[in-house]
């Protein structure tokens, strides 16, 4: 792959490792920055490009973070970014892509003074074709991108991030402005503008959907797809695209008669990789790279299978915070630490919360084998507006990230969040039985959840959260199916009156939340260790009536990584184990 960008940059991996193209460049590095608090951007004509910004920031960090070199977590809900744009001579007669993974919240977007993008939503990426904004080559070329937050407002689609000054609870730093990586790529004319991979382990067969961008010509335009497995290939085909858009399934002919050693699981995280061709006769116009994962996630007699099989799930919640970078994580080698952490620690999967993660996570997951359970950054309280706010988000979330084999399972909603009076609320209960169905119509593979944790309306899994510390308490809770979904989980009702249980898998997907000291950082628990010894006897109470319950099909333990002022990870902030990794994942299996 061409390296356009300087390698002393943050964040100088390719960005989007499921749609890979040759010629692209990371903007990542420094810019200038200035804080807009008096609203004096607008009418001074910053987007213009003419007036430099006095202050300087290392993108992708947002300025509340350290590794963006300002570090000021105080309130600033409009920032401003300028930076030089130079046009490698390769990209030249191609149009130019501008990406941004996320900025938070509401961007816009200038090129030589001319707006090519304006985007709302804090975690979700977008593009804009830059092409006719840019001078002759002679002449600067100049990117102004204004960034507005909402930080007060908690109908905001926000996540973890704290309405107020200080972090408190289980509230974090705020997030304002560019907080993923910004680059741009070289496309010709008509290219190829995305795929979806749809595995089918029981036809052995791949659909491939395919949208084309640009001008076509009716049986001029083929794509060719070539498909291998570790280095060896396994199929080709190549036929005409005829529209935009083009639906085709390829048998997999290497797959064999049971599938068993080439399906995708944590334990054998099995990937075929696939380049996509965009032919005008012999003429190439578009090489796209990728890969999938042959994998089924379903629900088969009240069980929740994988491949056909019932498998119990051991999941991890993890926030994704950073103490250097907060949600934006420092470097791709510490993401990639993550992943290995957790699966040392005998999880196999994590439930991303509150935050669409960095797609170079689901990369790593979807490489080494690690269940992925995709959480929307949810609001705080209801209103209209977050319901469209939320709705256009969260369908661009699931957009981004349907092709990865490690996501399993979508979660719109969490602990009521966003729907504060869903239990007696009419209005907000068909909210969250239309992120349900909204979900599914995007994606009928995936089982979806619709509230985790209680006031269930319409969901695939029943899921609960038991922050009970008492082992002979969870036992007795956990020994039959009657008393599971009968209990109370922060003193709210399971369900919803009108939505009983309907015989689905019951998992407790917060639970634990031990708090141990091990770091120079302070803070809180949902109960307390107060050495080694106590903290693994306090991790099996918790952990065994979960593996012996016969009732609950998998869980999710509170958390990865102590947060800020939350103290109750299995790792300290900066990553460090509390208990050795092997002790950690012998409590995982009941041990």
């Amino acid at each position: 792959m061409e390296e356009l960008y300087m390698p002393e940059q943050y964040r100088s991996e390719y960005p989007r490792p499921q749609f890979v193209r040759e010629a692209w460049m990371n903007l990542n590095g420094e810019w200038e920055f200035e804080f807009d608090d008096d609203q004096v951007g607008e009418s001074e004509k910053w987007h213009t490009g003419e007036q430099a910004l006095q202050r300087r920031i290392q993108v992708p960090f947002a300025f509340q973070s350290s590794l963006s070199g300002i570090g000021d977590p105080e309130f600033h809900d409009t920032v401003w970014y300028r930076r030089e744009l130079e046009i490698p001579e390769s990209f030249a007669g191609k149009k130019i892509l501008l990406h941004f993974g996320a900025v938070d919240y509401e961007a816009s977007v200038w090129v030589n003074g001319n707006l090519v993008a304006k985007h709302e939503g804090g975690h979700t990426p977008f593009c804009a074709d830059i092409t006719a904004a840019l001078t002759p080559k002679e002449q600067k070329n100049t990117l102004v991108v204004k960034a507005v937050d909402y930080s007060k407002d908690v109908t905001l689609p926000r996540g973890k991030q704290y309405w107020k000054s200080d972090s408190a609870s289980i509230f974090y730093t705020r997030t304002t402005g560019i907080w993923q990586t910004v680059w741009m790529e070289a496309v010709s004319p008509v290219y190829l503008e995305k795929v979806k991979l749809t595995p089918d382990i029981d036809k052995k067969s791949i659909e491939i959907r395919s949208f084309v961008k640009g001008t076509l010509e009716s049986d001029v335009l083929k794509l060719q797809v070539d498909i291998s497995f570790e280095g060896q290939p396994v199929t080709s085909d190549s036929y005409s695209v005829r529209n935009a858009h083009e639906c085709r399934s390829i048998n997999l002919s290497d797959f064999n008669d049971h599938g068993l050693g080439r399906w995708w699981s944590p334990e054998h995280p099995n990937l075929y990789d696939v380049t996509f061709t965009l032919r005008d006769g012999d003429t190439i116009l578009d090489e796209v790279t990728s890969y999938f994962g042959m994998r089924k996630i379903s629900i088969e007699s009240g069980k929740l299978c994988l491949n056909n099989r019932a498998y119990y799930m051991k999941l991890v919640l993890d926030q994704g915070y950073f103490p250097d970078g907060n949600l934006t994580p420092p470097s791709d080698d510490a993401i990639r630490r993550d992943v290995e952490l957790t699966k040392e620690m005998g999880f196999n999967g994590a439930r991303k919360h509150q935050k669409l993660e960095d797609p170079r996570y689901l990369y790593w997951c979807d490489k080494l084998g690690l269940l992925v359970w995709g959480e929307a950054a949810n609001a705080y309280e209801y209103s209209e507006e977050y319901v469209r706010r939320f709705t256009s988000e969260w369908q661009e979330s699931i957009e981004r990230d349907y092709n990865h084999p490690s996501i399993v399972v979508w979660v719109p909603l969490n602990e009521s969040w966003g729907v504060p009076n869903i239990a007696i609320d009419k209005q907000q209960q068909q909210h969250a039985l239309a992120m349900y169905h909204m979900t599914k119509s995007l994606d009928p593979m995936r089982p979806v959840v619709s509230n985790d944790g209680w006031e269930l309306v319409g969901t695939d899994l029943f899921n609960i959260h038991d922050y009970e510390w008492r082992r002979e308490v969870l036992e007795e809770r956990y020994s039959s199916v009657e008393q599971a979904v009968s209990g109370r989980s922060g003193n709210r009702k399971l369900a919803v009156e009108g939505f009983p249980y309907q015989n689905q898998p019951i998992l407790i997907t917060e639970f634990g939340g031990v708090a141990y000291k091990k770091s120079h950082w302070d803070g809180w628990g949902y109960s307390g260790a107060e050495n080694d010894e106590d903290f693994a006897d306090r991790l099996r109470a918790v952990i065994k009536p979960m593996l012996i319950s016969g009732v609950v099909q998998g869980y999710c333990y509170t958390q990865l990584t102590d947060v800020e002022q939350e103290i109750n990870g299995l790792l300290t902030y900066d990553r460090q184990p509390k208990l050795p990794l092997e002790v950690i994942r012998a409590i995982n299996e009941g041990k």
